[in-house]
């Protein structure tokens, strides 16, 4: 992979440079290791030249680089459709939206993610529940779904939709929680935000097999960019022509969904009440140069993830577990702290290491202990083992740029401050 100058970016998206080193010897100022971030995007010469070719086309919005990014990521995932758009939680929200959730209807998913994988069910008007999750990989458990869906069918309020979240890159168990739907007749939607790339029982995540549709993000931090970006897959031709329709104000061209004759070349009518969920050719472009290099991100991550697991197995830490059927994408490592045989907080920990030059970060902070969802009626204590998790998690950097020298520095410093 070639190099350049990277530009970090912020887990809310803000764009900020690496803070320099300072030079020896000036003054009022000691001199500073640079910061690490948690994650980055690898932008190269490549990608731009992509992009500057679209800026020099005819096209610069809804013009054949956006076709041509889905149809690259629809082969490299096994899946017969895709559809792009402007932001992953957008496509949570087509999602729901293709799938008819509606005031009444209920969506379960992971508390153990951000916000978005929930919110797409309060803007369809529905409720939203939460199964808790497996400790081992942060994953929205099989086994408490299977017990939550038992009490739900006696009680009449089984869910129309279930959204697993594949957290940090690693699938969820997805045969099982398919073999669930069919029986207890909910849909599913793969919340893939974190793990393009990855796979599942040896096949590509976002290939469909187990279920309705799969969301992916391409927001800077994750494993490929388009700036800010997301993509639905599918292969079902119904929901396809939805989301071609939903993400464009409800308009078609297609006489085959009009209501009535077309009028001519220019006519579109409006069926449906749609959104502006556009993306542009500028960011697909960016996607496709991007995509090429997906396997070559993927592959340093996993050397990565390797690495710390051999580098911090003597400390007082839980190290991320990997389900046998998965090949994860590594988007997050996250470790988590065990307190019992450490003397500081997690928040000292996580304050020193920022101290040092090392950007940690946290994830996630359960949803339902959100203030918002506090007033919906939930509490904290409903769902322990997410809670527990966030507790004790910290994420450590984790970037398909990051050199062996910057892990051993995160290390080092870790080892220090848990000493």
């Amino acid at each position: 992979m070639s190099s350049s100058k990277p530009i970090q970016t912020s887990a809310k998206g803000a764009r900020t440079a690496r803070p320099r080193e300072a030079k020896p010897g000036t003054r009022g100022q000691a001199a500073r290791a640079p910061q690490i971030p948690y994650a980055t995007q690898w932008i190269d010469e490549s990608d731009i030249e992509a992009v500057v070719k679209v800026l020099r086309s005819d096209w610069l919005t809804q013009g054949p680089a956006i076709g041509q990014f889905e149809k690259s990521a629809a082969d490299c995932c096994g899946a017969k459709h895709a559809v792009a758009v402007c932001n992953a939680t957008a496509a949570l929200h087509l999602a729901c939206l293709a799938l008819d959730l509606k005031p009444g209807d209920t969506l379960w998913t992971s508390p153990n993610s951000f916000v978005a994988s929930a919110n797409c069910a309060l803007y369809c008007g529905a409720n939203v529940d939460f199964v808790d999750i497996d400790p081992r990989t942060g994953n929205l458990s099989v086994e408490k779904l299977r017990q939550k869906l038992k009490t739900a069918e006696g009680a009449g309020t089984l869910p129309k939709i279930v959204v697993p979240v594949h957290f940090a890159g690693q699938s969820c168990e997805m045969a099982a929680i398919h073999e669930l739907s069919q029986r207890h007749g909910f849909r599913v939607v793969e919340d893939a935000a974190h793990a393009i790339g990855g796979r599942y029982q040896s096949r590509p995540i976002g290939d469909g097999r187990f279920s309705d549709l799969t969301v992916f993000s391409f927001h800077p931090v994750k494993i490929i960019t388009t700036g800010e970006g997301g993509m639905l897959l599918t292969n079902r031709d119904d929901l396809y022509e939805k989301l071609l329709r939903l993400r464009t104000h409800g308009i078609t061209r297609d006489p085959r969904f009009m209501d009535g004759e077309s009028h001519g070349a220019w006519y579109y009518q409006q069926v449906e009440l749609g959104f502006n969920y556009r993306i542009t050719d500028l960011q697909c472009a960016l996607g496709i140069s991007q995509l090429k290099r997906m396997d070559a991100f993927v592959s340093r991550r996993r050397e990565l993830a390797q690495r710390y697991d051999k580098l911090l197995k003597n400390l007082p830490v839980t190290l991320p577990w990997q389900h046998p059927d998965t090949e994860s994408a590594w988007h997050l490592y996250v470790i988590r702290l065990q307190p019992e045989k450490i003397r500081k907080s997690r928040r000292e920990i996580f304050d020193a290491l920022r101290a040092a030059g090392i950007g940690v970060n946290v994830h996630y902070i359960p949803i339902h202990t959100q203030p918002h969802y506090r007033r919906l009626g939930f509490k904290p204590g409903q769902f322990p083992e997410a809670e527990r998790h966030y507790a004790e998690a910290i994420s450590l950097p984790m970037f398909a740029k990051l050199t062996d020298a910057e892990q051993d520095r995160v290390v080092k410093a870790l080892r220090t401050i848990l000493a």
